[in-house]
């Protein structure tokens, strides 16, 4: 028989057990959960029953998607019903092409929509080897798009055009419309310039959050929610989630065999294997093995240019077989 009091809501704001609430009305009630463990995330629908001050949560809608990670000791969930992971990385400080591929995998494990944003495209130098770097990411097509969130910001002079502002009118960030996406990268990248350009109060509001959450038993946020209002149509219903800056992603969640379908440069040539459960590693006849491009993974790195669209990087290839290592070795 369903419980009489119910209220539904949307989890905005969390860490530990507690969680944020946001209700219909645009209310936000701190709400613990009904049981030991707190299973509620950022971006989950939730039934919640009022107490005095507070309330708890009774019951999790079921999601679309979950994105997290997981290493050997424990699991981590970033935030739920995402419609787009959008990874923002910078020309400086030098990205991690592992880090990438990983928060990608998962990314394509959830069954989740990503993009790639390049900050600093100021920084020419540095830019243009950071944009190179990610040309490979390009062919297997994702969208990788140039930013700057500074007034003289220099381009990559193959990079598109594009309008300094943080603005959700202009491209690229307009891809962002209508979308639940989460913001996902190192620190020192931007994010936080970006959230701030996108929602001038969010100082505000994570002042607010941290300062609910963090008193007496209640401890400050890492994961938040922000409504981003669009100028031109306040019906459109966009928000970005912000996550903190991570230097592990564990992907011990997948078997070693589901690597090939969730890299989609190995993808496209893994069919055309001899055998059809070629771990392309070291099989006679691998499609994909004779596909990895010449050079070397040392100048994956360098200003050299890119493969031929036809071809694997070689650090792309690389990532793969320490991939497949690591998550055999938990099982085999």
């Amino acid at each position: 028989m369903p419980q009489t009091g119910l209220s539904w809501g949307r989890v905005v704001a969390g860490h530990g057990r507690h969680v944020l609430v946001e209700t219909h009305q645009g209310q936000r009630v701190i709400c613990h959960p009904r049981g030991k463990q707190n299973l509620a995330v950022v971006g989950d629908e939730v039934q919640w029953l009022p107490s005095t001050d507070e309330g708890t949560i009774e019951a999790i809608e079921p999601r679309r998607n979950l994105l997290f990670r997981q290493d050997e000791l424990r699991t981590k969930s970033f935030a739920a019903n995402l419609d787009l992971v959008l990874i923002w990385l910078a020309a400086e400080p030098e990205f991690s092409e592992h880090q990438l591929a990983r928060a990608l995998i998962a990314s394509e494990a959830a069954g989740i929509g990503a993009a790639i944003m390049l900050n600093k495209s100021d920084l020419k130098e540095s830019f243009n080897r950071a944009w190179n770097r990610l040309a490979p990411y390009r062919q297997m097509g994702y969208e990788v798009s140039p930013m700057s969130l500074k007034p003289h910001d220099i381009r990559h002079p193959d990079a598109p055009p594009l309008d300094s502002a943080p603005d959700l009118a202009s491209p690229p960030l307009s891809l962002l419309l209508g979308k639940v996406t989460l913001l996902l990268g190192p620190s020192g990248a931007g994010k936080s310039t970006l959230v701030n350009g996108l929602v001038p109060n969010a100082q505000a509001l994570t002042g607010e959050i941290s300062k609910a959450l963090n008193s007496g038993k209640h401890t400050t946020t890492h994961t938040r929610w922000y409504w981003l209002a669009h100028p031109f149509d306040l019906e459109v219903k966009s928000a970005l989630i912000d996550s903190p800056g991570f230097q592990e992603f564990g992907l011990q969640h997948l078997n070693p065999m589901q690597l090939t379908g969730l890299m989609p440069d190995i993808k496209a040539h893994a069919q055309e294997c001899k055998f059809y459960n070629c771990t392309h590693l070291h099989e006679p006849g691998c499609a994909v093995i004779a596909s990895v491009g010449t050079a070397s993974a040392k100048t994956a790195n360098s200003d050299s240019p890119p493969l031929s669209s036809d071809q694997i990087h070689p650090l792309r290839y690389k990532i793969y077989k320490d991939l497949f290592e690591e998550l055999s070795v938990k099982r085999y």
